[in-house]
């Protein structure tokens, strides 16, 4: 299982019940194209960004 490399506790990128108090925040912004900015659900620390095409064409992500 994954770590936050700043607080050390488990993190996952998509949880089930019992695991979502470990799943990692996801931010997304825009209509065509995204931004998401990931951070962990315990510090709120910012993990990661990404940007890609979705939205309408693609349906992603929700």
């Amino acid at each position: 299982m994954a770590k936050c490399p700043y607080c050390e506790k488990p993190v996952i990128l998509k949880g089930f019940d019992s695991e979502k108090k470990d799943e990692v925040r996801r931010e997304v912004y825009g209509f065509i194209k995204k931004e998401v900015m990931y951070s962990c659900p315990h510090c709120e620390r910012v993990l990661g960004f990404g940007s890609f095409f979705g939205g309408l064409i693609t349906g992603r992500p929700r």
